[in-house]
């Protein structure tokens, strides 16, 4: 029977607009590949969602031990969503440790729904568990939904002869199709999909459907505790248009596709496994027919090498990986900008240095994309602010580095590689192409392998085009002629001129992406922080406090008004999950008192922390600590605006 702990404080709300969930167990619950199939069966449903997927950082930390918790949040509504959520309204702990990890972050009166199943005396001490927390009181300001879900999903499967181990596989669908009973989604795609999965497997298909749907009839007729009640979320009023769920690893990868189709240039990609990169590899390998050619190498080094040498033969050269891989790829990097040849590197961070937190999230490559090559070595650096914006930067990427003759950098993290939202499919029609141009014939009587077009890029002459003979190489060469010249006055003028190239590259000019254009406060991000940033900002608004979201996506050169623009607001604060690397660039190139507000811990800004910052700005103004704030001319009880 189920148990619950005694009443809580605020329990789930009656109505919601948004909701948090996560899932949490041992990283062989298959915790991933529940949220997986939730999110997908929410898209169905029609409402904006945003998830992420929080993975142990060792390949198999010990079962049952906190080490090895792995997680997945989703938050999900009928309004616009734009972060995983702060804290959870529903947790689902598959044993003890998933308990101990995730239930810090577990609002007040949240609903912790726990496999009694799993909470064995060997369990709760490898979860260092004095006593068992679902008998102790010390859930008490929670609604506890407890019952034996292992139990029941061997009771479900058992017509289908598998032995226990087998059979506990199922309880992750089990515990699934509690889920969607709870939300109101169908099981028909979870079906299908299971179907599709197991199909040389149709026992395995049928039992774990059977778990499935044995979770969604315990909701529908067991006489469950007040806590949990059936929630049906309305879709979401979206624009009119063809969406899907994509995730930052999906939505590079298609942009890359798009962005050498536009450059109508076949795409060579050589990449090496690295979390939390591998994922694109995996991608594009998928999609050959558009010309893709992919290339696991043996090495990092070899990957990105193999890469320049397809853009020297004349297609578009594109490589991935993670911190540890970009240093690798340093050198070879390097003499991509010698050679002065398109190439795109795609950048996932993670967790650093060395092998620090590889499922872990971070924005500490920064420095590493700017400034990390031996020499005077200006590359362009663009960063993606969501899953879905990847799209369009890796599409940038390409464009600037074909355009421009020049490798170019495109900064993701591991959240936004793995997290997942909604994409409205754009136009192709919509964007605009840039064909590469290749030197057919000298421009002259002289064939001039280095003489720049007016946006200071060398011509792209194909191998083996007859009477183009000419060198390249890491070698310095001479301005026009390309021959090897590595006199004094030489490589001055070679050194201005490729710095010259990547300071006029052309970048639209920066906007503010909520608030005035100027004010007392500037809230400054890149990449992945868009989302936690944006809900802050708007809440602060509504408060009365004069403070604006700034996000910049061309880290390297920058927007030319952006200086400007920073100059507007009286102070200036950049949140950054490193220790302060993008207000140490702001600080240099503007000249601004940019002040830094960092986090390494691998874990997302919450919406609530960034809050609190910028009501130190305001006096009279206090951080979101409960009540209710005034958005759009609209009440929001604090439960749900803690989560947008």
């Amino acid at each position: 029977m189920a148990t619950a702990a005694t009443a809580p404080q605020d329990g789930l709300p009656a109505s919601p607009d948004a909701i948090v969930v996560r899932f949490a167990g041992d990283s062989g619950d298959g915790m991933q590949l529940t949220g997986g199939q939730f999110t997908l069966s929410t898209a169905l449903a029609g409402n904006d969602l945003a998830t992420f997927p929080d993975f142990p950082a060792e390949i198999r930390a010990p079962q049952g031990t906190l080490f090895g918790v792995s997680a997945f949040q989703i938050n999900f509504g009928s309004r616009a969503i734009n972060t995983a959520g702060d804290a959870p309204d529903v947790l689902v702990a598959m044993n003890p440790a998933a308990l101990k990890v995730n239930l810090a972050a577990l609002k007040p009166g949240g609903l912790i729904i726990a496999d009694t199943g799993a909470f064995t005396k060997r369990n709760l001490d490898k979860a260092h568990y004095e006593a068992n927390p679902l008998e102790d009181g010390s859930l008490a300001k929670f609604d506890v939904l407890a019952f034996d879900i292992s139990e029941k999903t061997i009771e479900a499967v058992k017509p289908f002869g598998l032995g226990n181990k087998d059979a506990l596989r199922s309880k992750n669908m089990w515990t699934l199709g509690l889920a969607l009973w709870m939300f109101d989604r169908p099981r028909e795609p979870i079906h299908d999909w299971l179907k599709a999965k197991f199909k040389s497997k149709p026992d395995i298909a049928d039992a774990n459907i059977a778990a499935l749907d044995a979770g969604h009839a315990y909701g529908e007729t067991a006489e469950l505790a007040g806590p949990v009640k059936q929630l049906t979320m309305p879709p979401v009023q979206s624009e009119p248009g063809l969406y899907r769920t994509i995730t930052g690893a999906e939505a590079v990868s298609l942009g890359l596709v798009a962005g050498a189709q536009l450059a109508e240039l076949p795409m060579f990609f050589g990449g090496y496994p690295i979390t939390p990169a591998s994922a694109i590899l995996h991608h594009l390998a998928r999609l050959k027919e558009f010309g893709v050619t992919t290339f696991q190498a043996e090495d990092e080094i070899a990957a990105v090498c193999a890469a320049i040498g397809a853009s020297w033969a004349g297609q578009l050269g594109v490589t991935s990986s993670s911190g540890p891989g970009i240093a690798l790829k340093t050198e070879a990097i390097g003499l991509g900008i010698m050679t002065e040849l398109p190439l795109v590197i795609v950048n996932s961070q993670r967790g650093g240095p060395s092998t620090g937190l590889p499922t872990k999230t971070e924005q500490s490559d920064l420095y590493q994309a700017v400034y990390g090559r031996n020499g005077d070595a200006p590359m362009p650096v663009i960063a993606a602010r969501s899953p879905s914006d990847a799209f369009e930067v890796a599409i940038e990427a390409c464009r600037i580095a074909v355009e421009y003759m020049t490798p170019v950098m495109l900064l993701t993290d591991g959240y936004i590689a793995n997290a997942a939202e909604p994409w409205k499919v754009p136009d192709p029609a919509g964007f605009k192409p840039f064909p590469a141009q290749f030197l057919t014939e000298p421009r002259g009587e002289e064939l001039l392998p280095y003489k720049r077009d007016e946006k200071g890029a060398r011509p792209w002459i194909k191998p083996g085009t007859p009477g183009m003979m000419h060198r390249i190489g890491g070698i310095e060469k001479h301005e026009e002629t390309g021959n090897i010249d590595y006199s004094p006055d030489n490589h001055q003028r070679m050194t201005d001129l490729r710095k010259a190239k990547v300071e006029n590259i052309a970048v639209p000019d920066q906007e503010v992406a909520l608030g005035e254009d100027s004010g007392t406060l500037a809230v400054v991000g890149w990449g992945s922080t868009y989302g936690p940033i944006h809900q802050a900002v708007r809440r602060s608004i509504a408060k009365g406090c004069s403070v604006s979201h700034i996000h910049v996506r061309h880290i390297w050169p920058m927007p030319k008004n952006l200086g400007e623009l920073l100059k507007g607001f009286d102070k200036v604060l950049v949140p950054e999950m490193n220790t302060g690397q993008f207000k140490t660039v702001l600080r240099d190139q503007f000249l601004v008192d940019a002040q830094p507000l960092t986090k390494t811990s691998g874990q997302p800004f919450q919406i609530a922390e960034l809050e609190r910052e910028i009501a130190k700005y305001f006096d009279g103004i206090e951080g979101n600590e409960g009540g209710e704030v005034a958005v759009n001319d609209q009440q929001l009880p604090s439960p749900i605006a803690e989560n947008d």
